[in-house]
């Protein structure tokens, strides 16, 4: 069973397709784990705008709004409106939304940018995670759109040919690795790990280049964890290890064993293991618990925080303990509680926590991976976005804080890309809380997160190989074939209110 349930399911709509197909999200898009809260005021201001304009530039250049949005200048037209509606954050100009060829040529100086996203997802095809379908199957049965109508409906966007196609077609993205999430229930692990190395695999092979890398869940403290952990070892040679402290979190009504990454007795054999395999990377989920997911599971915010990371960092010197989320906890639309948080306090959990870790401790080796961070609160509140990145920046070092995006659950990643390329820190915010500037999409801070801080943790070498793999030649065919993103999002909306 997913976190949601079926009455909670009832009250949602698939955002393939009702979600606006804005070249980037104007509301807020969950998967099966968290309710997604209505459009707020601003989204909608911001969704307007963007329709104005992709309307009126669209006509201008001969052709339909929809076909607008997946061009260069779509995109740019799309930040214009974000500027519009909340200030001048992201770096465009109304020349490029109006001129395709001054937004084909910026698209063309960053296309071959070093990109590698460290967290990405697609589902196995046995997946029990039935929820989008029967959501898809709904919206045929009512009417609402007339296509899906008695159309037997899969979760096939979810999927591996999909991901695929939006990771290293539609989007810059150059490297990827495969995540995945465990869970009590072996049937409901988004991928197993052997599935994880098998698209390792099939994706290097095909590419004739290593474009792939994928984890091993670890699940401390359930039957059997750590002979799983020799046998990935030896068997499957991931390239890190991923665990989530809270136990379960697909299924948190079954989590049985959660835990923290400064238990001795529990974790450090553990660690021991992972230093003698030559494996230094540890990726740990942490966050993404808000006010509506703490009420439902109290037990399990002790374990979702990020009060553990220190003594485990001191203590471990040669890991590197990769934070996911960067330990975001305001997910589920509850962005308005962090951005007042930091207004009036100027901390945001638990991202300030991490952030002030490696003065705290005396450490080097604790970084933050973006992924929903940067993924949700581009769209539901970017100046809240712009705060977090500072932080991170300040505390963790440019050369600490790394590229992932969680797709492919809010689609191809080709806007969040674009998103970190543009976004800037309000000079107000910058004086004020003494954050440096991020610099222009291919300067060194933006470098460090996009991909060179990745490399360096997974010792990644083969950068000269990417231009002409396989994978490089298909893409030019792909893009002269003109299909372009579908700028599609997949889970749920909340319906408009009434």
């Amino acid at each position: 069973m997913p976190m949601l349930d079926d009455e909670e399911l009832s009250k949602l709509l698939p955002a393939e397709t009702n979600a606006f197909p804005s070249p980037i999200p104007t509301q807020f898009v969950s998967s099966d784990e968290f309710m997604p809260t209505p459009q707020t005021e601003r989204q909608k201001q911001v969704e307007a705008r963007i329709k104005a304009l992709g309307s009126q530039l669209a006509k201008h250049q001969g052709m339909t709004r929809r076909r607008f949005f997946k061009t260069a200048s779509g995109m740019a037209a799309a930040f214009l409106a974000m500027n519009d509606v909340y200030g001048p954050m992201f770096g465009v100009s109304q020349a490029e939304a109006a001129t395709p060829d001054m937004a084909n040529e910026r698209a063309r100086s960053l296309a071959d940018q070093f990109i590698m996203d460290m967290h990405t997802h697609f589902l196995r095809d046995d997946t029990r995670l039935e929820g989008f379908v029967r959501q898809r199957e709904a919206v045929g049965k009512r009417g609402w759109n007339p296509a899906l109508a008695g159309k037997p409906q899969t979760l096939d966007d979810l999927k591996f040919a999909n991901y695929f196609k939006e990771v290293f077609f539609d989007s810059d993205t150059k490297v990827a690795l495969i995540s995945g999430s465990g869970s009590e229930d072996p049937r409901d692990w988004f991928l197993t790990n052997e599935m994880k190395d098998d698209a390792r695999s099939k994706v290097n092979r095909l590419a004739g280049s290593k474009r792939m890398f994928s984890h091993a869940i670890f699940m401390p403290g359930t039957p059997g964890w750590m002979e799983k952990v020799e046998r990935d070892i030896e068997v499957l040679k991931p390239d890190s290890f991923k665990g989530y402290t809270v136990g379960d979190n697909t299924n948190k009504h079954l989590s049985k064993h959660p835990w923290r990454l400064d238990d001795e007795k529990l974790l450090y054999p553990f660690y021991e293991r992972m230093v003698k395999a030559g494996l230094v990377n540890i990726c740990i989920h942490k966050g993404l618990y808000p006010p509506s997911v703490t009420k439902r599971f109290p037990d399990l915010v002790q374990y979702a925080d990020v009060s553990d990371v220190g003594k485990a960092a001191k203590d471990w010197p040669q890991l590197n303990f990769i934070i996911y989320h960067s330990g975001f906890r305001f997910t589920g639309g509850a962005f308005p509680i962090g951005w007042e948080q930091f207004e009036q306090t100027g901390r945001i959990d638990w991202v300030t926590d991490l952030a002030e870790i490696p003065a705290k401790f005396g450490v080097r080796n604790v970084y933050g991976d973006l992924g929903q961070i940067f993924a949700q609160s581009t769209i539901a509140e970017p100046r809240l976005c712009a705060a977090m990145m500072g932080q991170l920046i300040k505390g963790l070092g440019a050369d600490h804080v790394c590229w992932g995006t969680d797709a492919v659950w809010t689609g191809a990643p080709q806007w969040q890309i674009e998103a970190l390329r543009r976004l800037e820190i309000p000079d107000e915010m910058q004086k004020r809380y003494g954050f440096a500037p991020m610099g222009p999409a291919d300067g060194p801070v933006k470098r460090a997160i996009f991909g060179d801080n990745s490399a360096r943790l997974y010792k990644y070498d083969r950068r000269a190989d990417l231009a002409t793999d396989r994978i490089a030649l298909a893409k030019v065919d792909y893009e002269r074939s003109g299909e372009g993103r579908t700028n599609r999002r997949y889970g749920y909306v909340a319906p408009p209110a009434a």
